[in-house]
């Protein structure tokens, strides 16, 4: 189909293949739409015609010009916006040059029904963001129609026809409401009555309303409002539940295999001790009885020990939680019955009463204990000085039957060549965990189930970037995205050799001894360009446990620009 009707003035550089849909009647033209080849950079790119040209088209051209400064996925690139003209200056068309997006359009993808919740919140959100960033600069978008939005391959979303000829910031946002209705409902013959979260009905509601002060307020809301809830499940809750003395707020603790109820102490009553566990077999230290605590005073407190899995056991007084007094820290000075001597009924056990005999046995067991001691220590000290001995005139007679007077080397040693135990020069150093870093990204996957495949030994698999459109530079999204290697245990290493299939993307290497370092945190020890296989080492051995792979820049392929990375091989120094 000839353009030659329709594109008068239009620059050569533009060969026309098809038209799309049908004409665009604006209040100040009309518009075709067409998908042409770029003969300069060979790429498809869409033109869109507005006859005439002249002052009917300015206002059409400067909204062009003013999205050519955004840099968002979700809008389609502006490339070129101008006049033609031919005659001798008569004015023939005004035209726009805007990406090419592939992919499949909205108004496709809901024919079959509407669109699942997860899905739904991503593709409108990622939206309303990118018209959000137009509103921004100023720039109502327009044209926001179930066929201008495109589903990209790679997961994105993007819009056709950037900047319509006309459009509001009001019209955006209702049109973006009629949007999500779309997507609830579904169109066609698959359409349906608006089901789903309650959230998304209402924001479609508000987003097409016309009453004063129902509608929203801006783009940018509704992209917040259509972040995904968060996911809800059972919670530990912190305070316990209550129980039946209607007491909140403290977790009932088991000592010996029973629950006890919650404790009230009263002003400067003494906090409870767990009973003594009697160890089997063995002797058991008696408690030993508190000093006498003179009338009328308070016995001095002490830290008590870290217990961060339970509360304090009680209170002394004001501002005394969660102390032992004098005399009771490591010792138990203050059995049960002491609290049931003062009215205090012990906590989670009762007070027993002590037998005289089972006194005198604890004694008695306390001096075996204390007599015991000494001849065990001295028993090990003998065994040590005689394993001692032993090995030492062992080496000794070694020596005399070699008749060097020299020493045999260690079996312990170190190898030659190695670092303290380590690998030795040149080896490669396992790797034994690697993951996707992309402290810039949207929060999407970077095909990050692929990245064991870069350190499996088979080069002939690995890990690559999404394609990204428009730019090697990521698409003016991001400044990079890499994979960063955990070696175990920190290591000197003296470089990385790398394997990938897309010759030219530039790269670092990056190292760091933290798991949780941002960007800045990893040092650069090396950069360059991408061959099959390069070899990358660094100025001086650096000791790290993370290496991290920072791709900089992409290489062009027939869909866009990525990298891939498909076998990283780190070596340690010498």
């Amino acid at each position: 189909m000839s353009m030659a009707s329709t594109t008068t003035g239009l620059p050569d550089r533009y060969r026309p293949l098809d038209q799309l849909g049908p004409d665009e009647t604006t209040p100040t033209g009309v518009i075709q739409s067409w998908r042409a080849k770029d003969r300069v950079l060979n790429r498809d790119v869409a033109i869109r015609v507005h006859v005439p040209a002249g002052p009917a088209a300015h206002a059409w051209i400067t909204r062009a010009l003013t999205a050519g400064g955004l840099a968002t996925p979700a809008l389609a690139m502006v490339y070129d916006a101008s006049e033609g003209s031919v005659d001798g200056g008569a004015a023939g068309a005004a035209y726009v040059v805007n990406e090419w997006i592939d992919g499949e359009t909205l108004a496709h993808r809901l024919s079959s029904g509407p669109m699942p919740e997860r899905e739904l919140r991503l593709v409108l959100r990622r939206l309303a963001e990118g018209v959000a960033e137009a509103h921004r600069v100023g720039l109502a978008v327009g044209g926001l129609t179930l066929e201008n939005v495109v589903l990209r391959p790679n997961g994105l979303v993007g819009l056709r026809a950037v900047p319509a000829a006309v459009g509001t910031v009001d019209g955006d946002i209702k049109a973006l409401g009629a949007l999500l209705e779309a997507c609830l409902t579904g169109v066609g013959p698959g359409a349906r009555p608006a089901t789903g979260p309650s959230d998304l009905v209402a924001l479609a509601r508000r987003a097409r309303s016309t009453e004063p002060g129902q509608g929203m307020s801006s783009v940018a809301a509704m992209a917040a409002l259509l972040t995904e809830r968060p996911r809800t499940g059972p919670t530990q809750s912190i305070t316990a539940p209550r129980g039946e003395d209607g007491e909140r707020g403290r977790r009932r603790r088991s000592w010996g295999g029973r629950a006890e109820a919650p404790v009230r102490l009263e002003p400067g009553a003494l906090p409870p001790v767990p009973p003594v566990r009697p160890v089997p077999d063995g002797p058991t230290l008696a408690a030993t009885p508190p000093p006498p605590v003179p009338a009328g005073t308070q016995p001095a407190a002490v830290p008590g020990p870290d217990r961060d899995d339970e509360e304090p056991f009680g209170v002394l007084g004001a501002g005394d939680a969660g102390t032992y007094p004098a005399g009771a820290h490591g010792s138990h000075a203050y059995g049960a019955e002491a609290y049931e001597a003062d009215g205090y009924e012990a906590d989670g056990y009762e007070a027993d009463a002590v037998d005289p005999a089972d006194e005198e046995d604890g004694a008695r067991r306390h001096r075996a204990v204390v007599v015991g001691l000494p001849l065990l220590a001295l028993a090990v000290v003998i065994a040590l000085a005689w394993w001692f001995g032993s090995s030492i005139l062992s080496v000794a007679d070694s020596v005399d039957e070699d008749g060097t007077g020299s020493t045999p080397p260690s079996s312990s040693a170190p190898a030659e060549g190695s670092d303290q135990g380590g690998a030795p020069a040149g080896a490669p150093v396992p790797i034994t965990a690697a993951e996707v870093f992309d402290p810039f990204g949207d929060g999407e996957p970077e095909n990050d189930g692929d990245v064991p495949l870069t350190y499996d030994g088979d080069p002939a698999t690995g890990w690559s970037t999404l394609t990204y459109r428009g730019s090697p530079a990521f698409g003016n999204l991001k400044p990079g995205v890499g994979v960063v290697y955990d070696l175990g245990s920190a290591q000197q290493l003296s470089g990385v050799t790398l394997q990938s299939a897309t010759p030219g993307a530039t790269v670092e290497v990056r190292t760091s001894e933290s798991a949780t370092a941002t960007l800045e945190d990893f040092a650069v020890a090396a950069d360059g360009t991408l061959a099959d296989s390069t070899d990358l080492a660094f100025d001086e051995p650096v000791t790290a446990r993370y290496v991290l792979v920072w791709l900089t820049g992409l290489v062009e392929g027939p869909d866009g620009f990525a990298a891939s990375v498909n076998e990283v091989e780190t070596r340690a120094a010498g």
